[in-house]
Formats: structure tokens, sequence, C-alpha cells
């Protein structure tokens, strides 16, 4: 295992005084009401606080929080392993380190071939770090293993998603599986809800393919698309036959500018 990782985006995406970011996350959750979805998996954006937390937190809050997860991002700095494994013991964040779970690492090793261990994947990546602060708040004994796709590969996903099946299957706590992404890019609102509408349609359906090909043909710029390509892949060989959407928002709505704006979603994947 290598050192811990440390934040690259404290103090950007979040705050970074660790009363600051608490009060922050606690300003994003709801307020706990009713029974707490049994969620084999989660889709949740990954912007700034301000832009995309009350999203990430209405998932966060709805769903119940086991003691692990595997984290899937994509790779926006394109450096590092196109299918990356992190080594890192831990991840730091202001509100103190998250610890990576070795045995679920060395798992997904064997379960997903194609992943490389590779640290420089993770280390300047956003889309896994902002998701921290939410696990940390609501499971402050929470261990990660953490997974950065860049590969534009349909099979690569299958092998992540079927390796993670067989993982959540085998095990007495199955971990959480979060994918980040958020949704169109820099398109206007009417345009970016079209495109949003027909990416939702797909994981609605738990549809890997189907939401792979959409993407691609329909031009829809869903930066965690990798990700959650692999989750439905998961999903579908768990037998889950539906995704539920709980919020959706748009850089629009902080902003005010509907003329170029990034959507975000928050799905949850139930398991009962």
């Amino acid at each position: 295992m290598a050192a811990e990782r440390r934040p690259a985006v404290a103090g950007a995406f979040y705050p970074s005084r660790p009363d600051e970011l608490a009060r922050a996350v606690d300003a994003c959750l709801p307020e706990a009401a009713g029974r707490k979805i049994s969620a084999v998996g989660v889709v949740v954006p990954h912007a700034g606080y301000v832009y995309s937390g009350r999203v990430a937190g209405a998932v966060f809050g709805a769903v119940e929080i086991p003691g692990r997860a595997v984290l899937l991002g994509p790779n926006h700095t394109g450096l590092g392993a196109g299918a990356a494994l992190d080594p890192s013991s831990a991840w730091a964040t202001p509100l103190g380190a998250v610890a990576a779970d070795l045995r679920l690492a060395s798992r997904l090793r064997d379960e997903c071939p194609s992943l490389k261990i590779d640290a420089l994947a993770h280390a300047r990546e956003h889309s896994l770090e902002v998701q921290l602060p939410f696990l940390q708040r609501l499971r402050p004994d929470i261990e990660i293993a953490a997974i950065s796709l860049g590969t534009l590969n349909l099979d690569l996903c299958r092998e992540v998603g079927t390796g993670l099946a067989r993982i959540v299957r085998d095990d007495g706590e199955p971990p959480l599986l979060v994918a980040s992404s958020d949704m169109n890019h820099y398109e206007s609102r009417r345009i970016g809800n079209r495109k949003n509408g027909l990416a939702l349609d797909r994981i609605r359906a738990i549809d890997p393919e189907g939401l792979f090909e959409t993407v691609l043909s329909e031009d829809i710029s869903m930066c965690g698309f990798l990700p959650v390509t692999a989750l439905l892949f998961a999903a579908r060989d768990l037998g889950l036959a539906e995704a539920i959407v709980i919020d959706q928002a748009d850089s629009g709505d902080v902003t005010g500018d509907t003329d170029s704006v990034v959507g975000y979603a928050g799905i949850a994947l139930d398991g009962r």
C-alpha cells in the first residue's frame, strides 16, 4: 500500500476548514425522514458543493451507508492508467482520514484483472474526493476502495461491473457501490434536459449497453458515464430491475445562467 492520499481540491470544491466543511455537508443532507433505501449502488454528482452538493446529499441521506464502499469515478486529468485501482493506505480530508479496505482492494484485483494499481490516476482527481465528507459525516468508520475509469471500452466496464456483482453477492456486508458523474455539460438547459433524459432512461432501465451507446451517439457530455455503465452491469447481474432518480439540478439553479449549464442527477439502485 502507498502513502495516504492528500486532498487535491479542499478549499476549492469544498471548504478546507473542518468546521466549515462539516456545516457545508450537513446543510446538503436532508432531515432524516422515513425508512432509508437499502441500495446496492448510487450515482452522485461531483461538482463544487455550491452547485451539486444538494443532489449528492439527497442521495447519501436517503440510503443506508454500510461500513465499506467502492468508489468509481472518471479520470478528468488524463494522468495514470485508464483503469486504476488506488493503492493508498487512506484518503485524507479536512474531517480526517478514510481508511482503505485492503481486503476489498485485493478482491477487486482478483475479480477485475484489467485494473492497474496506480496512484497517479487518483492523485489530482476530484470526482471521488468530494464524496468522502458525505460518507464521513454519515458513517465515520467507513473504509473504501477507489477505482478510476478513463478508457472508452465497454468490455472493461462489463468486467468491472460483473466483478463488483460477484463481490456484492458473496459478501456478508456488501459494500455500497458509488459511481460519480455529472450529466451533460455546457449546453442550454433545454438541450441538457433532453440529453440527460435520454441517459436517465437507460439508467432507469438498468441498460449498460444502452447508456454507453446513447452517450456516444447523442454526444452527451456525461463525464462519468463509464463508472455508471460499470455500475449498471453490476446491478443487472444482481437482478435489479430499476433505478430511482432521487433528485436533479443544474448549475443554472445557482448562477441564473440557463444558456450554458452542467446537469446533476442523484440516483439510487434499490437492492430490496
